[in-house]
């Protein structure tokens, strides 16, 4: 980040034959005639000509570039002075000119504006330097165009700024601390810093980094008090470091506030340095702590929501996942609109030039093309219902439960405890298999390469025998035994049962395999003339003829 160095200005322009001047009875007829009158013919010279009386302290000079029509004729020459001096400090500490847009022409006429701005090449008679936030409100500091009877326009800084420099001299002037420093060390350094600010900022810095250390030891204490596999660890453990942030940005804040008050060109880069790390901490620990209480109830039912009979709690929480992910983005952006709205970064930064010219629209569309694409298919995933929390689904070769359903990927348990992050987008654009989608049984199957002589109706016996007698086996009379295939040295025997629920038909599938190799097992070494059921490898001899 960059201090900003542009004011953005806003202007005015009469409409109609009206002259491009605020008409008055008289200007400042309260002042005492000056030895050497200030320069207030255009815009430019008028700040030049304020700013340069007022470092020099010449505050009855100074006081001329005030409006003061709204201050009495008899308190002019007594409350002039002390708002000249109110507005040097304002300007000094918060408000940050942009020379390069304060035109020196009488008429304010812009001449670097190209022809398609709205006011290229019209005359103006009020400029909005910069716009400063207290007591709840926004106020502008403005320069305006006044011409009293008989006299020449001269350019003064409006009477409603006039008007507003008390208010904002509480909120933008010297606190009570920084009035008792010494003068050495409220000399100007360097740039617009005092010596007071170039020996505070760090040890403000230093002091909130304090802080933060000891709210982190201390949460990290409350961690190890608790147990970890309870919820409130699994809370402490997701803000630890979103509220070490949010403390060393609210401490940061509240020393400024109430101690020091820094200089225009700090202020304008703290201020939204500061709110935006404040809004990301607060936003991070609400989103963790919502993210870890569903998290905790969803793993805390895992058994119950693999229970193949449970869809309503697998609807549920697949549905209540998706709520989260959409509430995420809600507060995603109304944090985004706060800090706009709080810092007006749009204008301190200038980003209003690239939204203007639609470049800024195009560079977020495109940054955030893939991770809306993620986000929508997230929540089109949980919504029609293709993969919920708790289904066993088959999945590049893998057979896996849905553990979480997350913005960009879905995080899958294996039936040895691996853990497969799989991207959404794979989920809505290709096919995968959902074992527990309508019916949770499943048909399960074993292969067995056998000998062509096999006696297969012995097998289909033996293997009835079973089914019969496993509890696995939802029906019995669905078992089946059949040759699938044939090679040149061996044919392919499938055993075929359906078991209630994927965990149990890999059991069960376990089981006949184990079951029909003993008994393959037994039939060869039993008898005179054991049948031949393993597949054996033939050699055949050709006989050599002699002459």
């Amino acid at each position: 980040m960059a201090v900003p160095l542009a004011a953005q200005t806003s202007q005015e322009s009469p409409a109609g034959p009206e002259p491009h001047v605020y008409e008055v009875d008289r200007i400042n007829q309260g002042l005492a005639p000056l030895g050497e009158p200030l320069d207030l013919e255009t815009p430019q010279s008028l700040l030049e000509s304020f700013l340069d009386a007022g470092f020099a302290q010449e505050w009855d000079r100074a006081a001329a570039a005030l409006d003061l029509s709204e201050v009495p004729v008899g308190r002019q020459a007594a409350e002039g002075p002390e708002l000249a001096r109110k507005a040097i400090e304002i300007v000094h500490r918060s408000v940050v000119i942009d020379w390069r847009q304060i035109p020196d022409r009488p008429d304010a006429v812009d001449v670097s504006s190209t022809a398609e701005a709205p006011l290229s090449g019209e005359p103006r008679r009020n400029i909005a330097l910069w716009y400063l936030r207290a007591e709840d409100r926004d106020y502008s500091f403005r320069i305006a165009r006044v011409k009293a009877d008989g006299s020449d326009p001269v350019w003064l800084i409006s009477r409603q700024t006039v008007e507003n420099i008390p208010a904002l001299y509480e909120r933008y002037g010297p606190t009570p601390f920084e009035e008792m420093l010494p003068a050495p060390l409220r000399a100007q350094a360097f740039w617009t810093l005092a010596w007071w600010e170039v020996v505070a900022l760090p040890l403000v810095l230093l002091f909130a980094v304090g802080i933060a250390n000891l709210t982190y030891a201390g949460i990290r204490a409350l961690r190890r008090s608790r147990d970890e596999e309870g919820l409130v660890y699994g809370v402490l453990r997701a803000v630890h470091l979103p509220a070490t942030l949010a403390v060393f940005a609210g401490t940061f804040a509240l020393v400024r506030l109430g101690v020091f008050n820094f200089s225009g060109a700090v202020s304008t880069f703290l201020d939204p340095l500061q709110i935006t790390l404040f809004v990301a901490a607060i936003v991070a620990i609400v989103l963790t702590v919502i993210d870890t209480i569903a998290q905790f109830a969803s793993e805390s039912r895992t058994e119950e929501l693999e229970d193949p009979d449970n869809e309503e709690s697998r609807d549920y929480f697949t549905k209540l996942s998706a709520a989260r992910r959409l509430v995420t983005v809600f507060v995603v952006m109304v944090a985004a609109g706060v800090v706009l709205l709080q810092t007006d970064i749009a204008n301190t930064l200038g980003f209003s030039l690239l939204a203007s010219a639609g470049v800024l629209g195009l560079i977020i569309v495109f940054a955030a093309r893939q991770a809306l694409g993620d986000l929508m298919a997230s929540i089109q995933i949980a919504f029609a219902k293709t993969a919920r929390i708790g289904d066993a689904v088959h999945w590049g070769g893998q057979w896996c439960y849905v553990e979480r359903i997350g913005f960009t990927h879905l995080r899958l348990r294996t039936w040895d405890e691996r853990r497969l992050m799989a991207p959404v987008s794979a989920f809505v654009n290709e096919s995968f298999e959902n074992w527990t989608k309508t019916d949770p049984s499943l048909m399960t199957h074993v292969e067995l390469m056998l000998d062509h002589r096999a006696d297969v109706d012995r097998l289909r016996e033996e293997f009835q025998r079973f089914v019969e007698n496993d509890d696995g086996v939802m029906d019995a009379e669905e078992a089946k035994v059949q040759v699938v295939d044939h090679g040149s040295s061996a044919m392919t025997v499938r055993f075929l049962a359906r078991a209630r629920d994927p965990k149990a038909g890999w059991r069960l599938q376990c089981r006949v395999r184990e079951h029909i190799l003993a008994a393959i097992a037994e039939m060869e070494t039993s008898g005179e003339s054991p049948p031949v059921f393993l597949p054996r490898e033939r050699e055949v001899q050709v006989a050599e003829q002699t002459g």
